[in-house]
């Protein structure tokens, strides 16, 4: 049995071609939400990574430039364009590619308002960066990011707290504070992390963190909402 996207040879019983992820007809008939569990780590997960790649790889509903990591509000990178018939080597992504890829997925479709599928995409997003060996602030900011799409406030606060221990006046932390805190309705706790962030920013936007210049399009965003919000409470507290 060979694959009818790009001729590589399969063992009798493959779902997924190993070489372009390409679903063999039966896993197609099957469908994917009948498919692996999450749980399932290791070939599974990187079969399944391999089918939503080609997806994320193709021109459908993933145009759009901007920030390569950006937050819901905002657009995420554009996927580099590959010519036709010839299905990227999944075999050569890193795990780190893959989740930013996943991420970014995510937020296409969330900022396209395509809910369901937004939804279909977060639990292999939130995988893939379960399975990276480390994170870094960035990593943890994204997986944040996530949550918050996904209205996991609880976890959004548990990236923002992880955040603000590694480095205490790192801008991503109070984001994610200030924004789970909105969706609890915890006003005033909002309004403090709003506060802290219009607080550190000078001295950490200075520091040029790389993530600072990727993520520049929400740190200005977000700075325009804090100065909004602080304004507006010290009007009502006069």
């Amino acid at each position: 049995m060979t694959c009818h996207a790009c001729g590589t040879a399969l063992a009798a019983n493959a779902k997924f071609c190993h070489k372009c992820g390409a679903a063999v007809a039966i896993a197609q008939a099957a469908g994917w939400r009948a498919g692996l569990p999450w749980g399932v780590a290791g070939l599974a997960l990187g079969a399944l990574v391999a089918v939503l790649a080609l997806r994320i790889g193709g021109g459908g509903g993933g145009g759009g430039g901007g920030d390569r990591a950006a937050g819901p509000d905002a657009a995420p990178e554009s996927f580099a364009p590959r010519s036709p018939g010839s299905p990227p080597d999944i075999s050569q992504m890193s795990p780190e590619e893959r989740a930013t890829r996943l991420y970014n997925r995510v937020m296409t479709l969330h900022t396209q308002g395509k809910a369901d599928s937004a939804e279909f995409f977060l639990p292999m997003a939130l995988q893939a960066y379960a399975m990276l060996p480390a994170l870094d602030v960035d990593g943890r900011y994204h997986i944040g990011v996530l949550d918050l799409t996904g209205g996991n406030t609880a976890g959004a606060l548990a990236q923002a707290d992880t955040i603000r221990r590694t480095v205490p006046t790192h801008l991503f932390g109070f984001m994610l504070r200030a924004r789970a805190l909105e969706l609890q309705h915890d006003t005033a706790g909002a309004r403090r992390a709003y506060r802290d962030f219009l607080t550190s920013e000078a001295a950490e936007r200075a520091r040029q963190r790389p993530e600072y210049s990727e993520h520049g399009q929400n740190l200005d965003a977000f700075h325009s909402q804090a100065t909004e919000v602080t304004a507006g409470s010290a009007k009502r507290g006069r």
